[in-house]
């Protein structure tokens, strides 16, 4: 197969606004390096990470949650020099994107030929197996990602799939996914338990609803009333408002597990309601990464508490099965071509979908 050297790609310019976002069709299409897989990638999911890299969200000066004006604009508080998931400046030009479907067209060396055609799912935490947590590399931040017609990235991370769901659907997954499936893992979550999703509407929510009901237990979600009913399909057994006084309609200490993507003010009530030992599982703050703390609900109740990033290494090939046994489904609320990323983006920041936005190339 012949390549093309250039390519359509979107550029992130630096941290800012949208205008920080450039479509362009003349990026040089990259040449996989030794151990590295190059994939013809057909859509890639739109995530709350990208948008919080561009705006400078991940920096420590920034103490508000993500909110569409911020997005829009830019945070003036951001400071370069640790806005980037690992606390280190990001090179720019940059391009983002954490969600990857597609076919693999060209390997690197000590890669074998034959996997060339294959349709591959990427994992978007790059770390080998001997590697430290300090090792990993995010796919679109300390790396070019998705958002281009080409990507790079190691084969061990670009995962063979086989199934029927089309391409959009697929990059519903990567991301939002495996950040549900690793915080459902590293709880520890049984069947038979009650267990607490925040934030159930969304990618990363909607996710875990459906992998919490995969493993026998109880869910309880917190979501809009407008969205209810759709995720009381995907398994949740009771559906609460978002701002529903948990320890009044749940009381204490009636919760197994908590699998949170919101943070924010609420974030104390989310203990409150746990058992005694019970666990506390966090891959998100939209509502606020400043939360209150009461040390001694956290060691009077001796609670776990879980900060998850970098993925175990079996949970992406677990949700590679997943999928491929028709185990779980994938949520898509819209697609969008990838010149119009900037729609794409704004109608995720409204917040009136269920599921994941996906770009297609």
């Amino acid at each position: 197969m012949t390549l093309p050297n250039t390519m359509r790609a979107v550029l992130l310019k630096g941290h800012g606004g949208f205008d920080q976002l450039e479509y362009r069709d003349d990026v040089p299409v990259p040449i996989p390096r030794a151990g590295e897989v190059l994939v013809r990638v057909r859509a890639a999911g739109v995530n709350n990470t990208d948008i919080n890299t561009r705006m400078g969200w991940y920096s420590r000066n920034v103490t508000t949650g993500t909110e569409a004006e911020g997005a829009a604009r830019g945070i003036a508080a951001a400071k370069a020099e640790d806005a980037g998931w690992t606390g280190t400046p990001l090179r720019f030009p940059r391009i983002q994107g954490a969600d990857a479907v597609g076919h693999v067209v060209a390997v690197g060396e000590g890669v074998a030929h034959s996997r060339v055609g294959e349709r591959v799912l990427v994992e978007p935490v790059f770390r080998a197996p001997d590697q430290g947590l300090n090792q990993a590399i995010y796919f679109g931040s300390e790396c070019d990602g998705a958002f281009a017609e080409y990507a790079r990235v190691p084969s061990l991370h670009a995962h063979a799939i086989t199934c029927s769901l089309s391409d959009a659907e697929l990059a519903s997954f990567p991301c939002s996914w495996s950040a549900a499936e690793n915080m459902v893992a590293r709880a520890g979550v049984k069947a038979g338990e009650r267990v607490l999703v925040t934030g159930a509407s969304g990618g990363v929510g909607s996710a875990a609803v459906q992998l919490v009901a995969r493993r026998g237990a109880e869910v309880v979600a917190l979501a809009s009333a407008s969205k209810a009913d759709e995720v009381r399909a995907l398994g949740a057994s009771e559906v609460l408002p978002r701002d529903a006084d948990l320890k009044s309609v749940l009381g204490r200490e009636t919760i197994d597990a908590v699998i949170d993507g919101v943070g924010g003010p609420g974030f104390p009530a989310l203990l409150d309601v746990l058992k005694r030992g019970g666990r506390y599982a966090v891959a998100g703050a939209i509502a606020g990464p400043l939360v209150e703390l009461d040390l001694r609900t956290l060691y009077l109740k001796d609670l776990n508490l879980f900060g998850c990033t970098v993925l175990g290494p079996q949970v992406f090939p677990h949700l590679v099965g997943h999928i491929e046994r028709g185990e779980v489904r994938p949520v898509v609320a819209a697609v969008y071509p990838l010149k119009d990323i900037v729609e794409a983006q704004q109608a995720f920041l409204e917040k009136r979908h269920t599921g994941k936005i996906v770009l297609t190339l």
